[in-house]
């Protein structure tokens, strides 16, 4: 697990979605249900994480999580279904 890099995707209790990067999943997702994670997921819980994908590199993942943030809905939908 050391130097996983990993780009998630929750979808949250209003359906909205949320894109994000860890180092550590496990402990970023219990960020987020403690309401102590990103501010846009604070009151939006319970969560359901969506899509995971793991890098090698941080660069590589950081890079990943900004072309995700930059899809339409209809483009993340279609980026879920396809994992």
């Amino acid at each position: 697990m050391e130097n996983e890099h990993v780009v998630y995707m929750l979808r949250c209790k209003d359906d909205s979605l949320y894109t994000g990067y860890t180092n550590n999943l496990e402990h970023r997702l219990k960020m987020h249900e403690s309401g102590k994670g990103a501010k846009y997921t604070r009151g939006r819980g319970p969560f359901k994480v969506v899509f995971v994908e793991r890098f090698s590199s941080k660069e590589a993942a950081m890079q990943k999580e900004y072309q995700i943030k930059q899809l339409s809905r209809k483009e993340k939908m279609q980026l879920i279904q396809d994992c």
